[in-house]
C-alpha cells in the first residue's frame, strides 16, 4: 500500500487525470503529487503546484492541466510563490524515487546506514527527507512491501513456510510473532481464505434495497446492501472464498436488529462482536469510524489523524472501501475534505440517503 503511495506521481503522469483526485490533491495540499500535473486558475491566470500553500481557489475557477508546458501554451503564468516547473525536477524527490526502488528490489531490506552509504547521504538526511516525502521510514516502507508481497504468497502458496520466505522473512517464527500487527491473524488463516469458517447468513428487504447479513458463532462476518439477493451472495463469497456457508431465515436476533436499527436512524450497537478478515491497519480505521459521532462526518485526511497516520489519508480511503461491514461500521460517514460524497461500495446514493437519515 505505501509503495503504491509513493509511485503515485509517476502514474499519474501516463494517464488521464481525474478531476476529483486532482482537486482532493489541492485540498489536502498533497506534495506527494507535485510534477504529476498543475493547478490552473483562470481568474488569476496563474497555474500552481498541488501543494501551493497561497489561498484555496475556489473549485468552479480552477482546471487541472499535465505539465507546466501546456499551462502557459493555454495562456497561464507560473507561480512565484511555489515554481510549479522545479516540481518535476525536485533532486530530493528523485532520491527518495531511487531508494524506494532499492528498499524494494530485494529481500533483505539494507539498513539506514547503508542506505546512506550507497546514495552519498546521511543517514539522518535520508530519514527526515524520506518521511517528510512518504509519510514512513525506509524500514516502514520496506516493511508494508514485504507484507504485501507475504499475502499474495498466502494467498498462492500451499503451504504458509514457502510463502513466509518467499515474501522475504527469515523466519516464520518472526511472522507468527508479529501476525496479530501484520494480518490480523495468523498467516495460515489469512491463507486459508476463511476455510473453516462456519458462517450462516440471511437476505432480508430493508428501507435500502436488500441487506445480507453473515456471522459465525463469534459475531458479525458481513454486512452488505443491494438490489438483489445473487449479487449480495456472490460478494460473501468473494470475501470468504473458502467458507462454509448455510443460509437461514433469519439472522440472531441481536444481529438482524441491530443492522436494520443502523439502517433505519444510524443508531449502531458498540457492542457488537465482530469475525472479520482483517489487517491491523483496517482494523484501526474501522475503529475509528465507529467513534464518529451520528449525523456527523469526516475526511479521510481527519480520519488518517485520528489514529495517528496523518499522511496516511489514501490508505484509510482503501480501508474504508475494504469495509465488508455496512453501517455497523459507519463508512458512509467519512467524505472529501471539501464535503462532496465520495465512492461507496454499496452506491453513493444509499451513503447519501444514510448520512440524510442521521442528520434528520
Amino acid at each position: 500500500m505505501v509503495a503504491v503511495m509513493a509511485q503515485e506521481t509517476l502514474e499519474m503522469r501516463h494517464t488521464a487525470l481525474d478531476d476529483d483526485r486532482c482537486w482532493r490533491a489541492v485540498v489536502e495540499s498533497d506534495r506527494s503529487l507535485d510534477g504529476a500535473f498543475v493547478t490552473a486558475v483562470r481568474t488569476t491566470r496563474i497555474y500552481c503546484r498541488p501543494s501551493c500553500p497561497s489561498r484555496k481557489p475556489l473549485r468552479k475557477n480552477v482546471e487541472f492541466l499535465a505539465t507546466p508546458d501546456a499551462a502557459e501554451r493555454a495562456g497561464y503564468r507560473a507561480c512565484k510563490r511555489c515554481h510549479p516547473r522545479d516540481a518535476g525536477g525536485d533532486p530530493q524527490r528523485a532520491l527518495i524515487e531511487r531508494v524506494c526502488a532499492r528498499l524494494i528490489a530485494g529481500d533483505a531490506a539494507p539498513t539506514l546506514g547503508e542506505l546512506g552509504a550507497e546514495f552519498g547521504v546521511s543517514p539522518f538526511h535520508l530519514q527526515r527527507t524520506f518521511k517528510r516525502t512518504t509519510g514512513v521510514t525506509p524500514r516502514q516502507y520496506a516493511a508494508a512491501h514485504r507484507v504485501g508481497r507475504l499475502k499474495v504468497e498466502l494467498r498462492s502458496a500451499e503451504k504458509v513456510t514457502g510463502a513466509v520466505y518467499r515474501a522475504g522473512y527469515g523466519s516464520s517464527s518472526r511472522v507468527y510473532e508479529g501476525a496479530g500487527r501484520v494480518l490480523g491473524m495468523t498467516p495460515a488463516a489469512y491463507g486459508r481464505g476463511g476455510r473453516g469458517m462456519q458462517i450462516a447468513y440471511t437476505v432480508q428487504g430493508c428501507s435500502l434495497g436488500q441487506v445480507l447479513i453473515a456471522t459465525t458463532e463469534r459475531g458479525i462476518a458481513f454486512v452488505c446492501l443491494g438490489d438483489t439477493v445473487e449479487p449480495l451472495e456472490l460478494e460473501l463469497r468473494h470475501e470468504y472464498p473458502a467458507a462454509d456457508f448455510t443460509r437461514e431465515d433469519r439472522a440472531p436476533k441481536r444481529f438482524e436488529s441491530a443492522v436494520l436499527r443502523a439502517i433505519r436512524d444510524g443508531h449502531a450497537d458498540d457492542s457488537l462482536p465482530f469475525d472479520v478478515l482483517a489487517t491491523a491497519f483496517q482494523a484501526r480505521v474501522w475503529q475509528a469510524l465507529r467513534e464518529i459521532p451520528r449525523g456527523e462526518t469526516r475526511s479521510y485526511t481527519e480520519v488518517a489523524r485520528a489514529i495517528g497516520r496523518p499522511k496516511a489519508a489514501r490508505a484509510v480511503a482503501m480501508a474504508c472501501a475494504a469495509n465488508p461491514t455496512a453501517v455497523i461500521v459507519p463508512c458512509h460517514r467519512v467524505v472529501h475534505a471539501d464535503g462532496t460524497l465520495s465512492g461507496y461500495r454499496w452506491g453513493v446514493a444509499r451513503k447519501q440517503e444514510l448520512l440524510e437519515r442521521e442528520k434528520r
